[in-house]
């Protein structure tokens, strides 16, 4: 399929949001979803460089890939593993062109988040460390991410968002520009994601299941999402021993 990039943005938002409700099909959701789980499995079994593991944080859990970056926002040079690459970035990412202009060209860097019913994560922003363009793929169940103008103090997270968007399982989420810069963005800890309508969130018209939300409101299941960055400061193995070791 072919996607009009104009087409699916989130027109009502500050440049540049962008969303497309059938981004991979059933099926690769649930390989997605398989290969999140079965990785783990094998990760003490490869004798090359561990694989991530699932993190445990205080409201939800997450796997790093390739790896976590060092003390100063650098990422070693390691390839994405293939299940992570296609078909996401290959072909569909450069088929879009939303990484082109980006210094690598491409996604380096993925975060894996799992989110089950009533957890969430503070309203925050993703710093320097990242080109200003993130991409999330959403798998398992729908969830709304809130968005937070920064002029606003940071403990407006207890106040109403300024946008809401919906995110449909199986579907794309692009920001890029002024809305990674001058924007956070939250989810909430609730059980049930409510008041859903054309006047509530942002990207209704592009939903491409809007009546399983007619009756505004519906209970959340667990979510996982993959977020993809490209991380602006890569160093080869090399260059990291040799900076380690200080001579």
């Amino acid at each position: 399929m072919v996607w009009d990039l104009e087409a699916v943005r989130i027109t009502c938002l500050p440049d540049d949001a962008f969303y497309i409700s059938d981004f991979i099909s059933e099926e690769e959701e649930q390989l997605l979803l398989q290969k999140v789980s079965i990785d783990q499995f094998f990760a003490s079994n490869v004798a090359s460089a561990p694989l991530p593991r699932w993190t445990q944080l205080a409201h939800r859990r997450l796997q790093t890939w390739p790896s976590s970056l060092t003390k100063n926002n650098t990422l070693l040079a390691t390839p994405l593993p293939a299940w992570l690459t296609v078909p996401i970035i290959a072909p569909r990412f450069k088929e879009l062109g939303i990484f082109n202009e980006a210094p690598h060209g491409a996604p380096n860097h993925v975060l894996v988040n799992e989110y089950r019913p009533g957890q969430g994560i503070m309203p925050h922003e993703d710093g320097p460390a990242y080109y200003p363009l993130v991409a999330t793929v959403s798998l398992g169940a729908p969830i709304v991410l809130d968005l937070y103008e920064k002029t606003q103090p940071e403990s407006q997270h207890l106040r109403s968002p300024n946008f809401r968007v919906l995110q449909e399982r199986r579907s794309l989420l692009v920001t890029r520009g002024q809305m990674y810069t001058e924007f956070r963005h939250g989810i909430a800890e609730k059980q049930a994601d409510a008041d859903l309508g054309a006047e509530t969130v942002c990207n209704w018209a592009l939903l491409g299941e809007k009546e399983a939300f007619a009756g505004g409101s519906y209970e959340r299941q667990t979510r996982t999402s993959l977020t993809y960055r490209d991380v602006r400061k890569v160093a080869t193995m090399g260059h990291t021993l040799k900076f380690l070791g200080g001579r």
